[in-house]
């Protein structure tokens, strides 16, 4: 990626404010890309609270790519479940569609969300009303430069990129194994075979984003 402005945390929410009171769109949709484990989940979740603390009038929503998972059975299929996490192991268009009637319909619109206790992603398990106005999009892959997820670009208002040291993504990366009952073996092989190359491909494969957010 070439280099960004760089925001502070402080600044993000009057920030998305500040430029969706200037563009005015029926929805503005906000991209925050980063790595696996950069903490893009935990940040879009804050910055929506704090975004609709600060605006009673522009109530935000997050929406997850994890959402467009393909299943387990799908994977085990493809031979691909080792992989899972990797871009093409997302049903890409489908997501690109979801995106395309965010932006352009005004209703209540459903969206799928990952179940990561049961590691599968469940249909119309969100809602995104027709009250959201501002609303964040988070996952690895918003900004990839990629056959399918090109696409995505023409959707997002504005885009953030979670900058995270490599040292501190697989620190964290391993821990998540753990986390989940591995042991340190094998918490450290999961990391190096699969997150650690898809957090390669979202830092050399991404497009720039309008601003950086570092760790």
């Amino acid at each position: 990626m070439t280099e960004a402005p760089v925001l502070k945390r402080a600044e993000l929410a009057a920030k998305i404010l500040a430029s969706r009171a200037a563009k005015r769109p029926t929805r503005f949709i906000v991209a925050i890309a980063g790595a696996p484990a950069a903490g893009k989940s935990t940040l879009a979740e804050a910055l929506c609270a704090e975004i609709n603390t600060l605006s009673a009038s522009e109530l935000c929503v997050v929406v997850p790519m994890d959402g467009f998972h393909y299943d387990n059975a799908i994977l085990d299929a493809r031979g691909d479940r080792a992989r899972k996490g990797a871009p093409h192991t997302f049903d890409a268009a489908g997501f690109r569609v979801l995106l395309s009637r965010l932006k352009q319909e005004s209703g209540d619109i459903a969206i799928p969300v990952f179940d990561r206790s049961q590691d599968l992603a469940r249909a119309s398990a969100a809602l995104v009303t027709s009250q959201h106005r501002i609303l964040l999009v988070e996952g690895n892959y918003v900004l990839l430069d990629q056959p399918v997820w090109r696409d995505l670009r023409q959707y997002f208002d504005l885009s953030l990129f979670l900058d995270v040291p490599f040292a501190t993504l697989e620190q964290r990366l391993i821990q998540r194994w753990l986390d989940h009952g591995a042991d340190m073996d094998a918490a450290r092989n999961r990391s190096l075979s699969n997150d650690i190359p898809n957090a390669l491909t979202v830092t050399r494969q991404s497009y720039p984003a309008d601003f950086i957010l570092q760790d």
